[in-house]
């Protein structure tokens, strides 16, 4: 996730350095008195800073300087038939976490931050839900739910940011990307956030960098840190001495640029591994050192123990960049995982290197993961290069016209949704197979170019791989984006949850259903039907941007043990906004 600048720190990549914004104060608009819920442009430190990272960079630039050549010519857009439109409303479980909920946590000693990166897991009586800073636990039946806990209160015990007048050492550490998952063999919680050090004093980054880890302790945690195992992973790579908890002493490898931080960690498992997958970015200069990959014993974590093998930026072949965003894969149950050479975990990423279209995608393996749970762990790693239907860099979205305050007293146009880049989004493996799915862009019928979602289902082995399903989900003249797809266990049922917008719905979550063999089905069903556009700052040119606000960066969809496929994504409820905060995104959480 990334996030507004409020002073000009260093970032990764050329065009991000550009991109520097401040939180300016906005002359004859009001400020509330009270800092729990001041969220109006001019407070004092009222947007936390974008990690270094590739905001304000296109696509797959942001991970590889690859001069090669799109392997697609862009006449060749995807140009899929588009599905229809229908409602479910009763497939809404309960109103996720939101922006006010992150905003007024512990005290309102938070930032007001977009998109809200959702995190999602589902044990047998609980779902967690994560957004950027905050994470809340659900009652299943009831939807009762926790208040919502800062994670930097959580994993550090301090305020995100200390608003108490004359506070000398304000500023907590910056912690975002938040992943949340359910182990249904230990039946233990997981869940991780990336973390920078900052200056106490100044907030500036300290060149510090973590994947904070916790593991609860039990099937039904509280959302107190007693109720958990809590660990530091410490993915600095400058050489110098591992700060790792619970590490043996050892340095770390010295990577190019670092000390660098490892971005939006995307997670999965096996039977016998937890692995944490980063994009490696130099905290204070540019470039890019590919995907880094930690395999962990995974029992051993629920034990209160760190052991970790770190598989330095995969250096298998794969075509003709260095990897970036390989999502690691999930199961719904234990039955589903492989023990073939020695246990296997899989995992996909996309290959478009060049921001343009490509037609291929990447299949991988980690096998012998069974060695994690002995004292020389040693997993290895291939991968498969498939040739796959078209995708690449999607638009931004349009959104329906509607009352967007914020921007109205700005005098500013409404803002357009941000698509992001067409990285590989969560992987399911079910039914010997893997699920996914990412954004590209399409041209729908008799319309203009928007976003839809390319999936893919792909059945592995830990020397090939073959693409058995691959398809689109378009609806004509608006967009679809961000998707993740749920699979129950044995892939008896499946389904794809993502946001909808465009000139005729205002943001909302909406699925689909796919069949066992994995062929999508209609119509679009919205569950969270948005109530009014975006209004965020992100997007505003007085907050640094231009038109184009942060969306949604990815959701969330499982399988439970009892057999319902959960599902997250970000809309926009319309019950606040401003004033007095200044975005007014929220999440809504379902069940099928």
């Amino acid at each position: 996730m990334t996030r507004t600048l409020t002073t000009a720190r260093p970032r990764r990549g050329v065009a991000a350095l550009a991109a520097i914004a401040f939180a300016v104060g906005l002359g004859g608009l009001a400020q509330p008195a009270a800092h729990a819920a001041s969220g109006t442009p001019g407070a004092p430190n009222e947007t936390r800073p974008y990690e270094p990272g590739e905001e304000g960079m296109v696509g797959a630039e942001a991970h590889s300087r690859s001069n090669s050549p799109s392997r697609v010519p862009s006449s060749h857009v995807p140009r899929p038939a588009t599905l229809p439109v229908a409602a479910n409303p009763a497939a809404k479980a309960f109103e996720g976490l939101n922006m006010k909920d992150q905003r007024t946590a512990n005290n309102g000693n938070q930032f007001s931050l977009e998109p809200p990166d959702q995190a999602l897991c589902v044990g047998a009586s609980q779902v967690i839900e994560g957004v950027n800073t905050v994470f809340s636990i659900h009652d299943k039946t009831s939807g009762a739910r926790t208040e919502p806990m800062s994670y930097d209160l959580f994993f550090n015990g301090v305020a995100e940011i200390d608003r108490t007048p004359g506070a000398k050492k304000p500023f907590g550490p910056f912690v975002s990307d938040p992943k949340c998952y359910w182990d249904p063999q230990l039946n233990r919680f997981y869940m991780t956030v990336l973390e920078l050090g900052t200056d106490s004093a100044t907030g500036d980054f300290t060149g510090a960098s973590y994947v904070d880890i916790a593991v609860s302790r039990t099937a039904t945690p509280s959302p107190s840190p007693r109720d958990w195992y809590l660990y530091k992973l410490d993915v600095a790579n400058a050489g110098g001495g591992d700060t790792t908890t619970g590490s043996s002493g050892g340095n770390l490898a010295s990577h190019p640029g670092c000390p660098c931080l490892g971005d939006q960690p995307l997670i999965g498992a096996d039977r016998n591994g937890f692995f944490i997958s980063t994009n490696e970015f130099p905290i204070f200069q540019n470039g890019f050192n590919g995907a880094q990959v930690y395999a962990f014993d995974k029992a051993a974590l629920a034990a209160g123990t760190l052991k970790v093998q770190r598989i330095e930026s995969p250096a298998t072949p794969l075509a003709e960049g260095i990897a970036y965003s390989i999502q690691p894969a999930t199961s719904p149950a234990a039955s589903e995982w492989s023990t073939e050479a020695n246990g296997t975990e899989y995992a996909l990423s996309a290959l478009d290197f060049t921001a343009k279209l490509d037609n291929r995608i990447a299949s991988w393996a980690f096998t012998n993961t069974a060695s994690l749970t002995t004292a020389n762990p040693d997993v290895r790693v291939s991968s498969t290069v498939l040739a796959s239907e078209v995708y690449g860099q999607p638009p931004a979205v349009e959104q329906k016209q509607g009352p967007y305050p914020l921007g109205q007293s700005l005098k500013d146009k409404l803002n357009l949704l941000n698509s992001n880049d067409d990285r590989m989004q969560q992987v399911v493996y079910s039914g010997g197979r893997t699920w996914s799915g990412l954004n590209t862009v399409v041209k729908t019928d008799n319309g203009p170019t928007t976003t839809g979602i390319a999936y893919f289902v792909v059945r592995p082995s830990p020397t090939s791989a073959a693409i058995t399903s691959q398809g689109y989900v378009a609806v004509n003249r608006n967009s679809v984006m961000f998707p993740s797809i749920g699979v129950t266990t044995g892939a008896t049922r499946a389904a794809m949850v993502f946001t909808l917008a465009g000139p005729g719905y205002y943001p909302s979550t909406a699925y689909v259903s796919l069949t066992p063999t994995g062929t999508v089905t209609g119509p679009v069903t919205v569950y969270g039907a948005g109530a009014v556009p975006a209004d965020g700052f992100t997007g505003y040119p007085q907050f640094g941007g231009s038109g184009v606000e942060r969306w949604g960066d990815y959701s969330a969809a499982v399988a439970g043990p009892e057999g319902k496929i959960w599902m997250a994504a970000e809309y926009i409820p319309g019950t606040f906004g401003y004033p007095p905060f200044i975005a007014n995104w929220g999440t809504a959480i379902g069940s099928i």
